[in-house]
């Protein structure tokens, strides 16, 4: 169909366009007038998703959008809907109640099916360059299109809190039940300690006493080393004393013997004196004699006895060795034992360390989760309180009067179209080939009525041969 053919039945059946554009119009007032005047309120909140006051978390920038809507969907979610029917009371409303047993017979809980309707009537828009969210609440009454919407605002920001507060109450819970036990077991390794201190009289630091005993036993090695160096020396001397005992030192150093031996001199000297002067018959010369003769007894007795005295000396220091030879290894067992006390008692301390440790982290822990579960802090702000809007947002007249011509225009010239293809009329000479099928050879004008025009009598007829028929 060409343009013209379209023109020309849409000027033909002129009647039944208008008459369906009419009726669309008239239908679209007429609902529109019927329609319940609606009312839509707007609260804004701002989401900070730069970081998290409670964890201190800080937020990339595409982290930041999947948490803008994680937000979203916390305000559409059924969880603040039935706080928002619980805050505004809306479960204990006649109206409400009555609707709930018409819709349901009573069944089922009547805040989650408010809670539903609540959903429906809630559109949350996120801002696309910011971090602001508007929550619009759509209602019959302005006041009540308000009140929702500052009650959602409010039930967001209270199920926010709620949503970083509940996990924190779990890990203080948990946190406090490892805290009781871990004190039970500091406490069990502290009394293993004490009784193991008490049993064995170590002090919590036993390097004081451990220096003590190390010193004792650094103490007796010196002395056995001693002692062994004496004992070899006097068995030097005994064994020297066996062979030639006038050249020992001591016997030569003797003052008494000495004495003994200036006095023999003298005496063999007199005794050699008298010899020669009165001879050896003479009784001088045999007192002189017996006096020399007591004087070597003497120095022999004497030297018997010097030399007798490196015996008893060895002997002493052989029973000396031997008794610090054995207070050394007694003081090397106390060493060895003490060692090892000292060994479980550092072994004790660092179990009692370790628990204290984990005790710490854990209260330490167990202090900031109990900080987090307590706190009202939240990262969302409310921005805008919403108020009772002047004007209703729906219907809007004008665009339904332009939705319905708009649609009334369609379903007109469609109608029209509809009609011509069940009734096909001709309306133009173009019109004959398509209908008929065969060619047209020639077209007589129309002649006016008063038979003025092209088409008067008297004037020839205008012949007209299609080039096909030829």
């Amino acid at each position: 169909m060409t343009l013209r053919q379209f023109l020309l039945v849409l000027y033909a059946r002129w009647m039944l366009a208008i008459g369906v554009f009419t009726g669309v119009v008239v239908i679209g007032v007429v609902i529109s007038l019927l329609m319940p005047k609606l009312y839509t309120s707007s609260a804004t909140v701002v989401v900070d998703t730069k970081s998290d006051p409670l964890t201190t978390a800080v937020y990339s920038a595409q982290s930041s959008t999947a948490y803008i809507a994680t937000q979203v969907d916390i305000i559409s979610s059924e969880r603040v809907a039935d706080r928002v029917v619980k805050t505004l009371e809306l479960d204990k409303s006649p109206d409400f109640i009555a609707a709930w047993k018409d819709s349901t017979n009573g069944k089922g809980d009547i805040v989650v099916w408010i809670g539903a309707i609540m959903q429906k009537v809630v559109a949350v828009t996120p801002s696309r360059d910011s971090s602001v969210v508007d929550i619009s609440v759509t209602w019959t009454d302005p006041k009540t299109a308000a009140v929702l919407a500052n009650a959602f605002a409010q039930a967001y920001i209270d199920t926010n809190i709620e949503l970083k507060v509940d996990p924190a109450k779990q890990y203080a819970t948990w946190f406090n039940e490892r805290s009781r036990a871990l004190r039970a077991d500091l406490e069990a390794k502290q009394k293993r300690l004490s009784d193991f201190q008490a049993e064995t009289g170590l002090m919590a630091t036993t390097d004081g006493r451990f220096d003590i005993e190390n010193a004792r036993l650094n103490e007796l090695s010196t002395q056995l080393l001693t002692i062994q160096a004496l004992r070899q020396d006097s068995q030097s001397r005994q064994r020297q004393a066996g062979g030639d005992s006038n050249s020992m030192a001591e016997v030569l150093q003797s003052p008494f013997i000495a004495s003994l031996k200036a006095d023999l001199s003298r005496a063999e000297a007199k005794l050699q004196d008298i010899a020669t002067n009165l001879g050896k018959n003479h009784p001088d010369y045999r007192t002189t004699a017996a006096e020399v003769a007591t004087l070597r007894e003497r120095i022999e007795a004497e030297t018997a006895k010097i030399t007798a005295s490196f015996g008893s000396t060895t002997q002493v220091n052989l029973r000396r060795e031997s008794d610090i030879r054995a207070a050394l290894e007694a003081q090397k067992k106390r060493m060895l034992d003490l060692t090892h006390e000292r060994d479980q008692v550092s072994v004790l301390q660092n179990d009692v360390v370790t628990a204290q440790r984990n005790l710490d982290a854990v209260t330490q822990r167990l202090a900031q989760s109990s900080l987090e579960s307590q706190t009202q802090q939240t990262d969302v702000l409310l921005l805008t309180t919403a108020v009772e809007p002047l004007r209703r947002s729906s219907p809007k007249y004008m665009l339904n009067l332009l939705v319905s011509m708009f649609l009334g225009g369609v379903l007109g010239v469609s109608a029209v179209l509809l009609r011509e293809l069940t009734d096909r009329r001709v309306r133009y000479y173009q019109d004959l080939p398509e209908l008929l099928g065969v060619p047209l050879f020639a077209r007589i004008p129309g002649i006016k009525p008063d038979g003025r025009g092209p088409n008067r009598p008297g004037r020839r007829i205008e012949e007209r041969v299609e080039p096909s028929a030829i």
